[in-house]
């Protein structure tokens, strides 16, 4: 059975709306370059390896989108898919919160005659106020000395159910028991998963 093909939230990412397009006068000038999508590139679907079947609008979703900065350099999403084929990349595994990114990525793939990889997304782990955890928002380090119970309780998050008693082994143990017991239809559809509030105490 089929999953059921979703849209793509783009979240706060505004959507270009063509202002320069056609503007003669723009190449006089600093600019960025755009990729621009036309109506037979309107819609991109793919089979996501944790997330189902993906399908994005991308003329309403993302827009024409910028492939080299107004500075000269190369944005994001070009500088990805060159770098991928380059170096023969055939399965991309990542946050969810790049899950929007991917339509316009295999357009480029598409574009420059290139193989699109597939593609799995996995669940974010989130403050317990939604905001992605990341040394910019002062997310704490890992700790070495806690590794073991660090990467159950992630295993726990995942929806794996490692054993409790692995949270005090090595990092080796649970490595030999998470490679063979890794389910991960158990997070079809899972885009993040929230830390609990932090204890006033």
């Amino acid at each position: 059975m089929l999953a059921a093909t979703v849209a793509v939230d783009p979240g706060a990412e505004p959507v270009y709306p063509g202002t320069c397009r056609n503007d003669s006068q723009a190449a006089n000038v600093p600019h960025a370059l755009r990729f621009t999508i036309d109506g037979d590139q309107a819609a991109v679907e793919f089979d996501d390896a944790f997330q189902g079947a993906i399908r994005q609008e991308c003329q309403q979703e993302a827009g024409d989108f910028v492939v080299r900065r107004r500075d000269g350099g190369f944005a994001y999403h070009l500088a990805v898919v060159v770098d991928d084929a380059r170096i023969g990349v055939t399965e991309v595994v990542r946050g969810a919160d790049l899950l929007s990114s991917t339509p316009r990525q295999i357009l480029l793939q598409r574009a420059l005659g290139l193989t699109t990889p597939s593609y799995g997304h996995l669940p974010v782990l989130t403050e317990a106020d939604g905001r992605k955890l990341a040394k910019s928002q002062h997310a704490l380090p890992v700790a070495a000395k806690a590794a073991p119970q660090q990467l159950w309780q992630v295993l726990h998050w995942l929806e794996q159910s490692p054993p409790p008693e692995l949270a005090r082994t090595t990092v080796r143990e649970l490595w030999a028991w998470a490679i063979p017991n890794w389910k991960p239809e158990r997070l079809a559809g899972l885009r993040e998963r929230r830390l609990p509030p932090a204890d006033p105490a």
